[in-house]
């Protein structure tokens, strides 16, 4: 499979000197702050592929940045986690991103932005998580004497809680209700354990089963809820909640399933606002299959 056509020898001079542009550009940096829900979701350690780890190193390069005719430094930036429940996490970040923008203006750059990136956790079950308010006292207590735009990326903060799954129970087997929904609708739990809270639709008596919430893919990881506990029959619709953030948008073909309509509701009124996927949908990008 090839990812995209190869690369040709790049030129020398940069982008911006080829149109006679000064671009403004921000350097990502790695504040050493371990922060996160999971491994898989930390982005903030000098071990993390994301953003150059060494301040030296940012130091040189926004040195030959205030050297250059063709650059302009404008921000810093940075990003420790996702699903952060600690806010002290928070405020170290924005101690060292302030150090580090002290020694920049140093240099003689004039910033106009510092970004701290996002990962403001969300309950998904009963986590006790913290307020936008608690992160911004954290954050002006820190950054209360600087002069550039503070910004946050809030993420899955906004998006996370204002989605829902819904899946049918197709099948009961032993203790798995067995959903129409499965790890390429929703990915999270099968790819770092992710919890998410299940409601049946339908009113219920009292809860008194504990049910492990599958779907139908080939994968024994293709679970949703394990050990939930939820009264359930084949034909009831489940709802998988906080499915706004990391949801639709890491699903997937896999096992040839067409992905699910999405539909926003507005109070009373809902609109479709993307299709349910079709077979012709799933091949339209193939080729030669007559051959």
């Amino acid at each position: 499979m090839i990812r995209r056509p190869p690369r040709s020898t790049p030129k020398p001079s940069s982008a911006a000197s080829d149109v006679y542009k000064r671009q403004d550009i921000a350097i990502r940096f790695n504040p050493e702050v371990d922060s996160g829900g999971h491994e898989y979701i930390k982005t903030g350690r000098k071990g993390d592929k994301f953003g150059i780890s060494s301040d030296d190193s940012v130091l040189k390069i926004a040195n030959h940045i205030y050297q250059s005719k063709n650059l302009n430094l404008v921000g810093l930036a940075c990003h420790i986690g996702s699903q952060i429940l600690d806010l002290e996490s928070y405020r170290l970040t924005a101690q060292n991103i302030k150090k580090l923008s002290i020694n920049i203006k140093k240099i003689g750059h004039d910033l106009d932005f510092l970004d701290l990136g996002g990962g403001l956790g969300i309950p998904y079950e009963n986590d006790k998580t913290p307020s936008p308010e608690e992160l911004i006292s954290i954050i002006e207590e820190e950054l209360i004497d600087i002069d550039e735009m503070i910004v946050l990326e809030p993420g899955r903060s906004i998006s996370g809680n204002a989605g829902i799954l819904l899946t049918t129970v197709e099948y009961i087997k032993d203790n798995f209700l067995i959903a129409d929904a499965a790890m390429n609708d929703l990915l999270r739990p099968a790819l770092y354990k992710a919890k998410h809270d299940v409601w049946n639709l339908k009113e219920t008596k009292t809860i008194d089963q504990i049910w492990t919430i599958v779907g139908p893919v080939c994968e024994s990881s293709d679970v949703i809820a394990k050990e939930h506990q939820i009264n359930a029959d084949e034909g009831d619709v489940l709802a998988i909640k906080t499915a706004g953030a990391y949801g639709f948008v890491m699903s997937s073909n896999y096992n040839s399933r067409m992905r699910p309509a999405e539909v926003l509701v507005d109070d009373e009124t809902f609109n479709i606002i993307r299709s349910r996927e079709s077979f012709d949908d799933l091949i339209k990008n193939e080729i030669n299959l007559n051959d």
